[in-house]
């Protein structure tokens, strides 16, 4: 029962983030601004933001649910996750608001960072739930790329 709670309070919490990130955005895929920029040959279709966003933060709650189980109260962990909720918030208005695309890159990096180091540190507590965390780091290593040729490219 413990473990339903964890979920879905990092559920919420993870949605939450979602939601104040497309809220600081500002519409910003449908700006003139961003459908103007030259964007990279592999950018997604709109739709598949928000499929694969959803499906990151589904996984990646149940990974902080069970982590937090295994390691409760832990200073590290609550920090970590707390980078990574700033960072993926932050990224939204940074990128899309503000139209600051070199910081952008700087700021998905991090998270990109994060991420890996969420991996790296508990691989060895999670074993094979680390993979709940993979789909989170390979559409952050996608969207740093998008992000990248966007900067070299505009």
């Amino acid at each position: 029962m413990k473990l339903l709670k964890y979920i879905i309070f990092f559920l919420v919490i993870n949605f939450a983030g979602l939601a104040i990130g497309t809220w600081l955005m500002d519409n910003g895929p449908q700006t003139v601004w961003y459908l103007n920029l030259n964007k990279a040959p592999w950018t997604p279709p709109g739709w598949v933001f928000g499929t694969a966003w959803t499906t990151i933060m589904l996984c990646f709650s149940i990974y902080m649910a069970f982590l937090y189980k295994r390691l409760p109260g832990s200073t590290t962990l609550i920090a970590l996750f707390t980078l990574q909720f700033i960072l993926n918030v932050l990224w939204n208005y940074i990128f899309f608001n503000k139209h600051f695309i070199a910081a952008g890159l700087a700021c998905i990096i991090l998270l990109t960072l994060v991420i890996f180091k969420f991996i790296f540190d508990y691989k060895g507590i999670m074993n094979k739930k680390t993979i709940l965390i993979l789909p989170y780091f390979v559409w952050l290593c996608v969207a740093t790329s998008l992000n990248a040729y966007i900067l070299s490219n505009n």
